[in-house]
């Protein structure tokens, strides 16, 4: 479906952005357009030999903030991945203005600049951290999210357009990751660790990638997709990255949970379980069950997927194959060596199916 069309990823310098722009790059599309507004980054993202004097890509400086210059971008565009978010919890708890503006008021600029272009299909990335927020991060992704899945109702009857989003947990080796800190610390052999029983719901950036093509192919707009993953504890990871390390326990960070939910009990009447997925559908009048592809099973009304009680659990032997596989990375090719090697397990899946 990517051949011969016109791509725009807002965030488009970042871990997801660059990966995503390496992949579809090999299916020959027409041209792929990274939209971000930190010029230094294109610069460096341009001179990556994966990019290097490649005649598809193009490179739009501008903030989603700014609806006119998104209006823009998006003319004669096919499909909108929408990558682009600030992301650090900490920072939202002190800064809770900024990231209104750019997670909620920036997917609204979206919505609208989309509609405008009549672009067919868009798709925009969320976190588990959306799920029952306690920290304004995940409370504007939360907002995101409705403000997408409600852009399905604004198009009207002769609107091509579809808005769908996808929702998955931590990105092993992306830059918000827990990796490079603890690689980093491990040469000082003093790791901090805000409690070791933490749980997280984790995928790899290839993974990520491939999950949002398919669904890109999938999408009829409304749903909600969450692939399955496995979980790990915060002990578990830092023990992989750094055995011979000491501890340092910290606690909780501010708007930080023990748990992470990818799909709360709440939901569960809306859920429908695929082999390898799950579809959250919205209640919004546009939406008709007939939509949904074929092969699902409605989930139980007690159903709530949960990194702690997840039956897929990533050993140490796992985390170790990603963490040799993240210090292989080579940051000025501008992707992996090779595709990562895959963290969800086909026997966890079945285990989760029954």
């Amino acid at each position: 479906m990517f051949k011969g069309k016109s791509i725009l990823v807002t965030g488009g310098t970042g871990s997801f952005g660059r990966h995503f722009c390496a992949k579809v790059l090999k299916m020959a599309p027409s041209r792929v357009i990274v939209y971000s507004r930190d010029e230094f980054k294109q610069h460096e993202m341009q001179e990556m030999p994966t990019f290097y004097n490649n005649k598809r890509m193009r490179y739009f400086l501008g903030d989603i903030r700014d609806a006119d210059r998104l209006k823009r971008a998006m003319q004669g565009v096919d499909i909108v991945v929408h990558a682009a978010a600030l992301k650090q919890v900490p920072a939202a708890e002190y800064n809770p203005n900024e990231f209104i503006k750019t997670n909620v008021n920036g997917a609204t600029n979206i919505v609208d600049a989309a509609l405008h272009a009549n672009v067919p299909r868009v798709i925009a990335l969320s976190t588990d951290k959306a799920v029952n927020p306690v920290n304004l991060y995940g409370a504007t992704k939360l907002c995101s999210d409705k403000v997408f899945i409600a852009g399905n109702s604004y198009r009207g009857n002769q609107s091509p357009t579809l808005f769908s989003v996808v929702r998955y947990g931590n990105v092993i080796g992306s830059r918000g990751s827990v990796i490079p800190l603890f690689i980093k610390q491990r040469d000082q052999k003093h790791l901090t660790i805000t409690n070791p029983d933490m749980t997280r719901f984790y995928i790899t950036l290839e993974e990520g990638v491939l999950f949002v093509m398919k669904c890109l192919q999938k999408m009829v707009g409304g749903e909600l997709f969450i692939p399955k993953l496995p979980s790990c504890t915060l002990g578990d990871m830092a023990h992989a990255v750094a055995p011979n390390s000491k501890q340092k326990i910290v606690g909780l960070r501010p708007g930080e949970k023990m748990h992470e939910t990818l799909i709360p009990s709440d939901e569960a009447h809306l859920t429908i379980e695929y082999k390898d997925y799950y579809v959250i559908q919205p209640t919004l009048r546009f939406w008709t069950k007939s939509a949904l592809p074929k092969g699902g099973k409605k989930c139980p009304s007690n159903f709530a997927y949960t990194s702690d009680n997840n039956p897929d659990r990533l050993t140490i032997a796992d985390i170790k194959k990603h963490i040799q596989h993240f210090e292989n990375y080579l940051p000025h090719n501008g992707t992996w060596q090779n595709d990562s090697p895959s963290i969800i397990k086909k026997s966890a899946r079945k285990k989760a199916l029954s």
